[in-house]
């Protein structure tokens, strides 16, 4: 079959030339939204006076059943087959004769392509915002089943003060709502439809173009023909979706790795989920969540790609813009494999709370300390370096903060009275911080609640 464009040549592409152009490998994932795109335009044509009625039906049942042989793996694909465009029409071209010839009147593959991509990527978003509120929904669940199991916090990857599993896990809920947020924005820009610019001068024939978007499902039409073929802002921004959620991803993986280890044994990783040695029989690795962080630098790695493309084309299409696809589709495929695997390695997940008690540890309370201190009326940077050298004290005696008497308290400051041992404990260490957001029981069953209310559990 001759190329769509090739009038103009006097002789054919070379064979190399043809498959370094050719998109077809990629963009075949583009079929069913090229199929509706068509069908839609075919319409938009009835309304232009370009079609009648009867030609529109009869491509448009056309297209139905070249959907129909690309679904059941019976479309046959031409070796001229450039791309997803190409083929379609060409097969329906086969089908129906020469009125297929009339659906590319006005058209480009360039708004069309634009088209496509978008449609294709508005349906991405969805799946990958179902895919992350079920993982938000696996989060809740640890968080409730073990709410206030106390365990030891850290900054610095040292310890700091004490918080609960619930208060832990909670922490990686709420980034993936703002993912969620960044989907929804994303998929909002995306659904502006470019069909109708043409090539980059708009087309020439009264298509009405609002009309095209509301039957696609789009929720506006862009305003500049030129803008509206080069704009793959939306990819971009769909790419730095991906990229936080990669990262979100990646941040916990990484916390749930140390905590499986035998330095810390938090939680224990269900067999399901991890992997073995082939030397070492002991071994269970938790390979899943290794993947999990590494694949957060792949997407980044599509992200930078992208901008890399975008940064100094000039306006209009230019042919750069076919590397778009292929690290979008590479995103979405990756999150689609990552985010079912880690909502399932999260609700097989066993927690180890007899580990978590033996890291409870006396300093984890030396904030409290100073805090009782400031309740005593002793400005907290005084009370900040008082502790401070409670604790040296400690520490030079190789004694915990605890052990220490009354009297080595007070030869630090006479401000620490008799009730100051209430200070070492756990649990009034977590419920004195009852502030929105805080680790008291109180505050935490809101938080939960909070997180229930944003996600359907």
């Amino acid at each position: 079959m001759s190329k769509l464009w090739g009038g103009r040549f006097a002789k054919g592409t070379d064979a190399l030339v043809h498959e370094f152009n050719a998109s077809l490998r990629f963009d075949v994932r583009l079929a069913e939204q090229d199929i509706a795109g068509s069908q839609a335009w075919a319409q938009g044509l009835v309304g232009a006076g370009v079609l009648t009625q009867e030609e529109a039906n009869i491509i448009r049942d056309g297209l139905d059943k070249v959907g129909e042989e690309l679904a059941n793996g019976r479309f046959q694909f031409d070796p001229a087959d450039e791309d997803i465009h190409t083929a379609v029409e060409r097969r329906l071209t086969e089908m129906v004769g020469a009125v297929g010839g009339k659906l590319h009147t006005g058209r480009s593959r360039n708004d069309q392509v634009a088209t496509d991509f978008r449609l294709w990527l508005m349906g991405a978003c969805d799946e990958v915002r179902d895919m992350l509120t079920d993982l938000q929904r696996a989060l809740i669940a640890s968080a409730e089943a073990n709410l206030n199991l106390p365990m030891p916090g850290y900054t610095h990857l040292q310890h700091a003060q004490p918080v609960t599993w619930g208060h832990w896990i909670l922490s990686h809920f709420w980034p993936l709502v703002r993912d969620q947020e960044r989907l929804a924005q994303m998929r909002q820009r995306t659904a502006v439809l470019p069909l109708g610019s043409g090539a980059l001068a708009g087309t020439a024939f009264p298509v009405d173009r609002h009309a095209l978007a509301d039957a696609l499902g789009f929720a506006a039409i862009s305003q500049n023909s030129l803008d509206g073929v080069s704009d793959r802002d939306f990819a971009a921004d769909f790419l730095y979706t991906a990229t936080m959620i990669g990262l979100h991803l990646s941040r916990l993986s990484e916390q749930l790795i140390l905590f499986s280890s035998s330095e810390f044994g938090f939680v224990r990783l269900d067999d399901g989920y991890s992997t073995g040695s082939s030397l070492m029989p002991q071994k269970k690795n938790p390979d899943t969540l290794e993947l999990t962080r590494g694949k957060s630098g792949r997407i980044l790695g599509n992200l930078v790609g992208l901008l890399t493309t975008l940064k100094g084309l000039p306006s209009s299409y230019d042919k750069d813009l076919q590397e778009d696809k292929e690290p979008i589709f590479d995103a979405f495929d990756t999150l689609s494999h990552t985010l079912p695997i880690m909502a399932g390695l999260l609700r097989t997940l066993t927690l180890r709370p007899e580990h978590m008690a033996q890291q409870l540890e006396p300093n984890l309370l030396a904030t409290d300390l100073a805090d009782y201190l400031v309740k005593q009326g002793v400005p907290f940077r005084q009370a900040h370096h008082l502790v401070g050298e409670v604790v040296q004290l400690a520490e030079n005696r190789g004694v915990a903060l605890t052990n220490l008497s009354l009297h080595d308290l007070q030869s630090v400051s006479e401000k620490f009275g008799e009730g100051v041992t209430a200070v070492f404990n756990i649990t009034s260490s977590l419920n004195g911080r009852n502030a929105t957001g805080g680790t008291s029981a109180e505050a935490l069953q809101k938080q939960l609640e909070a997180a229930k209310s944003v996600v359907v559990v």
